[in-house]
Formats: C-alpha cells, sequence, structure tokens
C-alpha cells in the first residue's frame, strides 16, 4: 500500500506529507497483519526498517543535496538499523512469540482492545519514529553544507551511540545464556546504567536531531522534538514497564536499582559493608 501510494496515489506537492501518508498506510498494513496472526509483534521490525527506506527516497526525490552529510548520516542509519535488525533476528524465536508488553496493554484496555492496539502499538510508535526523522528530512533536503563542524559531531555521536548498543546487546545475550535463576544483569555496561541500550538509542536520535539542526541551525529548538518523545516513550513507559517486571521476577534486581544508574551510564555506587550491629549479631 505505501509503494502503491508513493508511484500511483496523487501527490500532496509536499514530499513529506507524501512519504508520512505511505508510512501510515504501511503500518495499517501491518497493523491487520498482526490482528490476523494475533501477535502484535509484527510491528517491531518495522521499526528498524522504515528509517532507512525514508532517508533513500527521500534522497532519491532531492535534486540538490550536501553529499558529505547525506553520507554520514546514511553510514549511521544503515549501521544502526543493521545492528537493531540483526539483534532482533537473533532473540525472535517464531511467529508465535509476542512482546510481553503488548498483550498488557490490550488487556488493561479491556473493550478498546483493538482501539489500544492500532493506536499505542502500532500508530502511535511510528509517528515518533516519523517526528524523529524529520532532521533527516531537513539534512537530506536542505542544499548547502551548513554547519560541517556539527555534521562531524552528529557523526561521531551516531557512531558511538551505534557501538554502545551492540556492545550492550552482546553483553546481555552472554549473560542469559548463562543466567542462574533470578540473577539480575550488572556487568559491564549494565553495571553502569540499568538500561544502556535505551540510552544508545536515545543517543542515536539524537545524533540524527544534530544532523538536521547542522542543516538547518535556526530550526534547532522544533528538529529535537522527536528525539524528545522517544526519550518520553522511553523514560514515561517502556523503562517503568521493565523495571516493574524485573523487580517482580528477580528478587536481586533490587540491589541493582539502589547501585546502578536508571538511564545516564554512570559509575555505580559501592555496596555498603555491613554494620557493627549486623556483624556482631553473626558473630
Amino acid at each position: 500500500m505505501a509503494v502503491a501510494w508513493l508511484w500511483l496515489g496523487p501527490s500532496t506537492d509536499r514530499l513529506w506529507l507524501d512519504t508520512l501518508i505511505a508510512d501510515l498506510l504501511a503500518t495499517v498494513t501491518i497493523f491487520v497483519f498482526s490482528r490476523a496472526y494475533r501477535n502484535s509483534s509484527f510491528y517491531d521490525a518495522y521499526w528498524s526498517v522504515i528509517p532507512p527506506l525514508l532517508l533513500f527516497y527521500w534522497w532519491y526525490r532531492s535534486t540538490d543535496v550536501d553529499l558529505l552529510r547525506v553520507w554520514l548520516i546514511t553510514v549511521v542509519v544503515m549501521l544502526w538499523a543493521i545492528r537493531l535488525t540483526a539483534n532482533w533476528v537473533y532473540a525472535f524465536p517464531g511467529l508465535h512469540h509476542e512482546d510481553w508488553r503488548y498483550p498488557m496493554f490490550k488487556q488493561r484496555a479491556g473493550r478498546f482492545e483493538i482501539l489500544a492496539d492500532l493506536v499505542a502499538i502500532h500508530l502511535i510508535p511510528t509517528l515518533q519514529v516519523f517526528l524523529a526523522m524529520v532532521p533527516v528530512y531537513v539534512a537530506v533536503t536542505r542544499p548547502g553544507p551548513g554547519l560541517v563542524w556539527l555534521t562531524w559531531i552528529a557523526f561521531v555521536v551516531g557512531l558511538a551511540a551505534v557501538a554502545l548498543e551492540l556492545v550492550a546487546d552482546v553483553q546481555m545475550h552472554r549473560f542469559v545464556a548463562e543466567r542462574r535463576s533470578g540473577a539480575a544483569m550488572d556487568r559491564g555496561l549494565w553495571s553502569w546504567s540499568r538500561h544502556p541500550n535505551y540510552f544508545g538509542e536515545f543517543s542515536f536520535w539524537s545524533a540524527l536531531a544534530l544532523f538536521g539542526i547542522a542543516a538547518a541551525p535556526a530550526d534547532w529548538w522544533w528538529l529535537i522534538l522527536g528525539a524528545l518523545a522517544i526519550l518520553a516513550m522511553f523514560l514515561g513507559a517502556s523503562i517503568p514497564m521493565m523495571e516493574e517486571r524485573s523487580l517482580a521476577r528477580r528478587p536481586a534486581y533490587q540491589d541493582v536499582v539502589d547501585r546502578v544508574s536508571r538511564f545516564v551510564p554512570w559509575p555505580p555506587k559501592r555496596e555498603k559493608p555491613p554494620s557493627r550491629e549486623r556483624a556482631s549479631r553473626s558473630v
């Protein structure tokens, strides 16, 4: 449906609006398959596929681009997409598997379950990702080199973000393979942040915002909105739900909460030595 709209459908004469409509049509198509198979995790793979597709289509439709800026963006976005897709493929056990958060959303919605599935699980994430990709649209379609020094900073931040997520993924996969029952992850990057993968993801979207600001510095105030929307989702929904689940399933996780930063990587707190009173009692 999305491709048909872009190639055969009526044009709005606004490239960003044409692609937004196509994006929403693709999301509705995925929603239909999700309902047919009773598995909303059909949407998960779309998160990592749509950013490079938007980037390439905008590049294809643009006539006057700054090649250096566009190539640097392409490297960052493609590395991010490859890492995220590979991680999803590695951890996905099959079409029978559904992310544990989705049934929770739908169950809480009661009789409005289908609406919650469409809006909360499919449409809102699509709109968030599209908003976070708007700086890329600006960076690709805006002529001129802009702030070249900021473009390079954005590139370095983007590479660092993808590298951080990759390391966090590998460390978590190793922990899961070796994990004892009830154990909580507090190794490597996870000893500095309880959610380094989310911090890396936010850093990636922040890098895209910097690319857009480098192309249009005066528009910085609205080019950061997409990254802030991603941050709000992480801090307001994703992380609290994961924290609640981990505390319920792993009592040892409370110790991790007491010592390790919630989001931003930071040196962990030292474990408190036992008090003299407790030591004397143990003797």
